[in-house]
């Protein structure tokens, strides 16, 4: 495969930087993902590692070099983040449960596969024009897919922080079926935290992204999400890539069925397959963070 990336994570005007990136990669597959801490909730940071560690272990097991179906290791994945937070909130018994919500890709075989919990973003990104975008789980998001608000009133809409979905949270998450889509040559994937896409027209993201590379684009974008966030800069945090394949003629393997989420408890681990080892290890390395933030 050949592809360019670049990442950047600020923690803004914020005591804590809350958010996560993950990208790793076999010789014929690429698992890129971007975690936002809820800062409204406790250890918001912590829910984010482990969601981002969780996909990255299943990654390193699964991928031979090739995911099988992107779109069920995709939903596994945010099963398993989900599931951890509670098992080990419960276990502690802590007041709340850390919280985070996620977006996360799978490129393989020229396509890209994402699936997306919360108001983390995936833009799919060609010849200047935006191909796809996900769209957010918030009251907000509703609202304009209702025609009751203009897009344009996303960032100063009195209910622009309300989450219909996350990680962690009350209910199970339900995202909505994984997305697929087949690269050509030049195109750009963005997946960034609220923080980023926020404070940022589209016109300005899209010129930086067409007129510069990638490693030049990325940190400019970062710095003036900074700078018109002003005060309030929440977490700015963006992992990008440039596809360098032409597009083939035709798909190398069929594409997969969409992926639904089903009903789950936090016991339901044989459900998700996802390995005792990954789940403890996970736990963990929450574990060892909730102890250092409970001393600091």
């Amino acid at each position: 495969m050949k592809y360019a990336v670049a990442q950047q994570t600020r923690i803004g005007s914020r005591r804590v930087n809350q958010d996560r990136i993950g990208c790793w990669s076999t010789s014929a597959c690429l698992l890129m993902a971007v975690a936002d801490g809820l800062g409204g909730h406790l250890h918001g940071e912590v829910a984010a590692e482990l969601a981002i560690a969780l996909l990255g272990a299943a990654f390193e097991r699964e991928a031979r070099p090739r995911i099988p179906d992107p779109g069920a290791f995709l939903a596994r994945g945010i099963g398993a983040g989900h599931a951890a937070i509670l098992r080990e909130a419960q276990k502690r018994d802590l007041p709340d449960t850390p919280r985070t919500v996620l977006v996360a890709c799978v490129v393989q075989d020229g396509f890209a596969h994402w699936l997306h919990i919360g108001d983390s973003r995936l833009y799919v990104i060609r010849q200047g024009r935006i191909l796809h975008r996900t769209r957010d789980h918030t009251v907000v998001q509703q609202l304009i897919d209702d025609g009751r608000i203009r897009e344009e009133a996303v960032t100063t809409h009195p209910e622009r922080n309300r989450l219909l979905q996350c990680l962690g949270g009350y209910q199970a998450p339900r995202p909505d079926p994984a997305a697929s889509a087949r690269l050509a040559r030049g195109d750009v994937l963005v997946l960034c935290s609220d923080g980023f896409w926020g404070p940022l027209t589209q016109r300005q993201l899209l010129h930086a992204l067409m007129s510069r590379e990638l490693n030049a684009a990325i940190p400019e974008l970062v710095e003036l999400a900074e700078q018109r966030a002003g005060r309030e800069c929440d977490n700015v945090s963006v992992l990008a890539m440039t596809w360098d394949e032409e597009q083939v003629a035709a798909p190398a393997a069929p594409e997969p069925e969409h992926t639904q989420v089903q009903d789950f408890t936090a016991t339901d681990l044989d459900y998700m397959r996802v390995s005792d080892e990954d789940i403890e290890k996970a736990i963990a390395d929450l574990r060892a963070a909730l102890r250092k933030s409970s001393t600091s």
